[in-house]
């Protein structure tokens, strides 16, 4: 059974509609990522879940339960908000053990969840702190030790590490993981982070305008993304989606003359590529007038990138530009004349109609 349900949910206002039509499942046990940019429907979509946004349309079953028109108190599922919203006025202990008075829970079962949270989420050194005198990830985790000690099953997270530094949005996104799995909690997380999704997700669930792209695993989404905006928006840098035209001897990339799938019209095609997939040939030099000669497509660098372990080369091919992640340094120059080539394997055609994946693509037989 699963541990939340969606059917059919829309969230609308007058002349605007936040979320249309959504449907999915959250399987109990799982970390489930409603991924998507800003605007897209997903923290309307978890706060709906919640019992914090009315459903305008369609039904949220949780354990099995139609909840749609339930109380928050009545869904029994944990909080965790991007502000952390702790009590400036009170201490460590105050602010976790918050709920539990609330709820008059007895006293000893009280410092007996206290003492268990608190050594979970490593903050019973802490106890008698202030808010104040927290880091903002000491402070995330009295937000986190807060939703684990009313020991709901569901625990809904809205971009909960969006506040932190870098460095320390790795570390709480390892710890969160690690106790997610540990405590065997079912966890639907927002974020606009695709790393964050990437690295921590067992499902993503990416949004777009409203509506659902696409569902899968990280590797589903990044291998076989099956939208333009799916292949685009995950991945650092994203896929190359280079549009094609037709030329006499099959589809071209647009502003060559070079044919990439022999035989095929290209218009209303559009090749996807990751960055990482697209090789490099080096011009060689021939003959009396050492004239360059280019293996592969031609293309001219624009700029390059280093960033340490590999290089964003950037470069013109035809009207289009194309991003090529080069392991370790590459000593191009701007200006410079190369040659790409891929493999057939790692290509994706796409409908620029439809931005779909087209159901043939995998028969095309794409040249470099």
């Amino acid at each position: 059974m699963s541990a939340i349900e969606l059917r059919g949910v829309t969230k609308s206002w007058p002349g605007t509609v936040a979320v249309d039509n959504v449907s999915f499942n959250v399987e109990e046990g799982s970390f489930v990522v409603l991924l998507g940019p800003s605007g897209c429907g997903k923290s309307t979509t978890l706060r709906m879940i919640a019992g914090l946004e009315d459903v305008s349309e369609g039904a949220v079953f949780i354990n099995g339960e139609d909840m749609t028109s339930a109380t928050p108190a009545e869904r029994r599922v944990s909080m965790v908000f991007q502000s952390y919203a702790i009590f400036p006025h009170l201490n460590v202990r105050e602010n976790i053990l918050f709920g539990l008075k609330v709820r008059k829970v007895q006293a000893a079962e009280q410092e007996e969840r206290l003492a268990h949270v608190a050594n979970l989420v490593g903050l019973t050194d802490l106890l008698d702190r202030r808010p104040a005198q927290l880091s903002g990830g000491q402070r995330q985790r009295v937000a986190l030790a807060r939703a684990i000690i009313a020991e709901n099953p569901i625990c809904l997270m809205d971009e909960p590490l969006s506040n932190l530094d870098a460095k320390l949005r790795h570390e709480m996104r390892v710890e969160l993981r690690a106790l997610q799995r540990r405590l065997g909690m079912t966890v639907v997380y927002v974020t606009h982070d695709q790393t964050e999704a990437m690295s921590m997700a067992d499902q993503v669930i990416l949004m777009h305008a409203g509506r659902i792209e696409q569902v899968g695993t990280p590797d589903d989404l990044y291998d076989r993304p099956a939208t333009t905006f799916t292949a685009s928006f995950i991945g650092t840098p994203p896929m190359n989606l280079i549009t094609l035209a037709s030329g006499r001897s099959g589809a071209v990339i647009a502003g060559t003359n070079r044919a990439v799938i022999a035989g095929k019209d290209g218009e209303g095609r559009i090749l996807g590529i990751r960055p990482e997939h697209i090789g490099i040939e080096l011009a060689g030099k021939t003959g009396r007038r050492t004239k360059a000669k280019i293996k592969g497509i031609p293309a001219r660098v624009t700029s390059c990138d280093y960033l340490g372990a590999d290089t964003v080369v950037t470069a013109t091919c035809g009207d289009q530009l194309v991003l090529i992640r080069a392991p370790g340094r590459c000593p191009l120059e701007e200006g410079e004349l190369i040659g790409l080539a891929w493999s057939n394997e790692d290509v994706h055609v796409f409908s620029a109609e439809t931005n779909q994946l087209m159901p043939e693509a995998k028969a095309l037989r794409v040249a470099a």
